[in-house]
């Protein structure tokens, strides 16, 4: 069973001790984002996870806890999200000085592989346009070249989610926005992913895309997976699942893992992002957050049973008697 933490909201950032205490603790609870009548309780025992995926825009708060998670046997790398935007796109992250030293410093603990750099998404302004992307592209890449193999993009959804609030940032600030899978911006789009994979290249990154319907082979661009169960095999052996995830978008190519968060929880608060689509819920769950308890949000006293994997039917479930 694979881990996700989380694509939902940023774990290491801001719920690293709940995690940390989930891990101690060998269970959490899913609770279903569209009826949180829908619990499950998922095993944490190493033995019954084959990796953890985190996603971050900032480790620090779990680098402290890195020694426990390897002295109890737990395999782990990091989609470390690492854009230059200003405070209208990203209002709540650190510097990107420090962000670079950060995601440097990761990598020097835990080796270069298990860190995999996100530009993502691609936010086609025009204070951004593709001139602006490419500089920012190789000035970040000149910095991490020796401390990751993995570059992997994808392009703002200018339909999805995080639309209405990018479209209420930006509103009085001058700044339009350009849909470049639209295909009167082809153009656009060739000059962005070429110079893309020619900085990749550069650098010796391998450069993926992420879960986008524009086909880019011809650029020299393949569709990729952040929760990749080839890399896990190749960092970790084991035998991960290579089952598609049917709960992500159709071109997303991850396989099925279990996710341990809730939106509408990342502190960040970045405008673009899906996962934070309305603000009044953020605030009254960060109020519901219990680092005790066994989910992310809401106290869950309730006994469930323990899955051991994704699909309930192939092991025994286990009771797990809480407090």
């Amino acid at each position: 069973m694979i881990i996700s933490a989380s694509r939902r909201t940023d774990i290491p950032a801001f719920y690293a001790e709940w995690f940390m205490n989930r891990i101690r603790e060998g269970f959490f609870y899913r609770v279903n984002p569209f009826n949180r009548n829908q619990v499950s309780g998922f095993s944490l025992q190493p033995e019954d996870v084959d990796a953890i995926c985190f996603w971050t825009k900032d480790p620090g708060p779990l680098l402290k806890h890195l020694d426990e998670l390897d002295e109890r046997g737990f395999n782990y790398y990091f989609q470390f999200t690492l854009n230059p935007y200003n405070k209208v796109f990203e209002p709540g992250v650190p510097s990107l000085e420090q962000r670079i030293e950060d995601f440097q410093g990761l990598a020097r603990r835990i080796g270069k592989k298990r860190v995999v750099w996100r530009y993502d998404p691609v936010i086609l302004t025009s204070i951004t346009p593709v001139s602006w992307h490419l500089e920012q592209a190789e000035l970040i890449s000149s910095k991490l070249q020796e401390s990751t193999e993995r570059l992997v993009f994808s392009f703002y959804d200018f339909y999805g989610k995080g639309r209405g609030r990018l479209h209420d940032a930006l509103k009085h600030t001058g700044i339009t926005l350009e849909d470049i899978t639209w295909h009167v911006h082809r153009a656009h789009l060739d000059a962005l992913v070429g110079g893309f994979k020619d900085i990749a290249d550069k650098h010796q990154l391998n450069i993926f895309s992420c879960s986008e319907d524009v086909d880019l082979s011809n650029n020299g661009i393949e569709p990729g997976a952040c929760i990749d169960g080839k890399l896990i095999r190749d960092l970790f052996g084991g035998e991960p699942s290579e089952k598609k995830d049917k709960n992500q978008r159709a071109h997303c190519g991850c396989v099925e893992s279990v996710d341990m968060g809730m939106y509408n929880t990342c502190r960040f608060r970045c405008t673009y992002c899906y996962a934070n689509f309305n603000e009044g819920t953020i605030d009254k769950n960060l109020s519901r957050h219990n680092v005790s308890s066994p989910a992310l949000l809401g106290d869950h006293e309730r006994t469930l049973e323990i899955r051991r994997s994704v699909h309930k039917t192939k092991t025994k479930p286990r009771q797990q008697e809480l407090f």
